[in-house]
């Protein structure tokens, strides 16, 4: 597949690269994996094979062969520049041979995930294909798509039999609104924190910035009220750690976050909230909702995807 048009940051993404934290390299992997499992579902790939991510305004794909193709996530308003075929998000979507596939700006949510069946071939780096762009390394070079790059996929079982079977394949998209409820468990710091800041931290809601990418989620509120410093002796941290500020804002850590942090964190959120997060626009407001750790794991056992 050829890319045509990159869009302002797309890249090659898997679930990530794990047990290399000692050595200072993060997780990196895609923003949503609800998104990414049920693309990859959709086409008949392995949970895992990499996808393209793109961020806010979708990318334009040309294919050299036959194939099948899936968006989730953000609505990209994808259509074929062939023959004006929308590509519906939650179902395959067939692609002849010399077909240009474009995407455009997201209705809704900021990030979209494009799975092709037999998913994209690109070089395994430390057990994973995704695409770490501050270290450099995965993906497609180490860095973000470019106009005019060239992707290899992976062989796929296309048979008639298999085609029939995946075009009657569904999901429904999740909803994305400008109110996001997200539940959080207390943080290994939340000493750090008074009640009346805690209360603050539960009851307000906070606005996502446009500076927030693809390493923290950047809110802007209310001061979060802290018994001292929010410094502390680094700590480790995860997807969907909250840290605080010495200014008293949070910052939700995402995908790309470093290894350890030397903020107070204040929560954690639910694991089964953070493609929620993913797909959050600046100017959404993000509101906090303290939740029961085996409440959060019981619902993580029960779910038909693994993450």
């Amino acid at each position: 597949m050829e890319i045509i048009s990159a869009g302002p940051l797309s890249t090659v993404q898997d679930t990530g690269r794990f047990g290399y934290l000692e050595y200072g390299i993060g997780q990196s992997g895609v923003m949503d994996r609800d998104a990414f499992q049920k693309a990859n579902a959709l086409v008949g790939n392995r949970d895992n094979e990499a996808v393209i991510e793109t961020t806010l305004l979708g990318s334009a794909f040309r294919f050299d062969k036959d194939t099948l193709i899936a968006c989730m996530g953000a609505d990209m308003q994808g259509r074929s520049e062939t023959d004006g075929r929308i590509v519906e998000r939650g179902r395959a979507f067939p692609v002849r041979a010399g077909e240009t596939v474009r995407f455009g700006m997201a209705k809704c949510g900021v990030r979209g995930y494009i799975a092709v069946a037999g998913g994209i071939d690109v070089p395994v780096v430390m057990g994973s294909r995704s695409t770490d762009c501050k270290c450099r390394i995965g993906g497609y070079e180490g860095r973000k798509l470019k106009d005019g790059d060239v992707l290899s996929v992976f062989d796929a079982d296309l048979s008639e039999k298999a085609r029939k079977r995946l075009l009657k394949k569904s999901f429904s998209p999740l909803q994305y609104g400008a109110d996001i409820v997200l539940r959080v468990i207390p943080g290994p710091q939340i000493g750090y924190f008074t009640e009346r800041g805690i209360q603050t931290f539960l009851e307000t809601a906070y606005e996502v910035t446009s500076e927030s990418d693809r390493m923290g989620i950047r809110l802007r509120g209310p001061v979060i009220e802290g018994k001292g410093g929010m410094d502390i002796v680094s700590d480790g941290i995860t997807f969907g750690s909250i840290q605080v500020t010495s200014s008293g804002l949070p910052i939700i850590l995402a995908a790309d976050h470093q290894t350890t942090g030397g903020y107070a964190q204040i929560a954690v959120v639910a694991g089964r909230d953070l493609p929620y997060l993913a797909q959050a626009r600046p100017g959404d407001r993000i509101h906090f909702q303290k939740a029961a750790i085996e409440d959060v794991q019981r619902e993580r056992k029960n779910r038909w995807y693994r993450w």
